[in-house]
């Protein structure tokens, strides 16, 4: 008797099982998490509000965020200067790792004077880059900017260079006996091998960006944005603030996930072409 054959299988059904399979294991350990964290502050005299209560008190601030000073548009604003600074950050980074990568002169030289400035912690260059942009229309804003830039860029200096120290050397024999010119060998050679090490260092500095941008915005006067928004409830200290902070501090957790998630999708994009 012939048995029948076997249906193929549905690649969206395949997709959607995969999906889920691979959230059992995040749901699980976060609502664990969360149980405890209800059962720690279940406690009448408890000063910290369990998940239930944040949720109950943050339902308006949720829902009411686009408003000119919700926390939605404050996320949004903070965004924008990240997203300022990043790109000068990746554009310039790339142009500096490169040229640095390829002569040994510039690299003997720039190293130590790197090495230095990739150490200061990004609060170190607030007051500098205040003064700097004091005169500016925009000085809160522009002082933001200019410290993402200087945050992000050194890591990006630094993958890009490794990456082009870490051409094979069969790669540029090759480009030498196929009498490659410059601009060949650098877009056929050169940034398809040292693309995976630009975006480790894209993935760093956007990190490194958006930690930078709301500790300095809790510390600017005017700047607006998620971290003068945490500063303002912390200060008004009303019933709900504790609340709210929880929920900006939980945003500003998954915004840095999205934003790394991000770049690390486009590097695995440029990678596979």
């Amino acid at each position: 008797m012939a048995t029948a054959s076997a249906r193929p299988a549905n690649p969206i059904v395949e997709k959607a099982t995969e999906i889920l399979q691979s959230l059992i294991a995040p749901v699980v350990c976060s609502s664990a998490v969360l149980l405890v964290w209800q059962l720690l502050c279940s406690s009448a005299d408890s000063k910290m509000p369990g998940p239930i209560k944040v949720i109950t008190q943050t339902i308006g601030t949720i829902t009411g965020g686009f408003a000119e000073n919700g926390i939605w548009m404050q996320l949004l604003n903070s965004l924008t200067r990240v997203g300022m600074g990043y790109v000068g950050a990746a554009v310039l980074g790339i142009a500096i790792g490169v040229a640095i990568g390829v002569n040994k002169f510039l690299r003997d030289g720039f190293d130590p004077l790197i090495q230095i400035l990739r150490t200061v912690p990004p609060l170190a260059w607030l007051p500098l880059s205040t003064i700097l942009f004091l005169q500016t229309p925009k000085p809160a804003e522009n002082a933001g900017i200019f410290l993402i830039f200087i945050t992000a860029i050194w890591p990006i200096i630094i993958n890009t260079c490794v990456g082009v120290q870490q051409i094979p050397k069969d790669y540029t024999n090759v480009a030498k006996v196929l009498r490659l010119s410059g601009k060949d060998f650098f877009f056929s050679i050169l940034i398809p091998s040292t693309v995976p090490y630009i975006f480790t260092g894209l993935r760093i500095g956007v990190g490194l960006a958006w930690l930078a941008i709301v500790a300095a915005e809790m510390l600017s006067t005017g700047a607006g944005g998620i971290g003068a928004y945490i500063w303002n409830e912390y200060t008004s200290m009303l019933d709900d603030s504790i609340s709210k902070i929880i929920l900006a501090v939980f945003s500003v957790g998954l915004v840095g996930l999205v934003l790394d998630r991000f770049v690390g999708w486009l590097g695995s994009l440029v990678v596979a072409e």
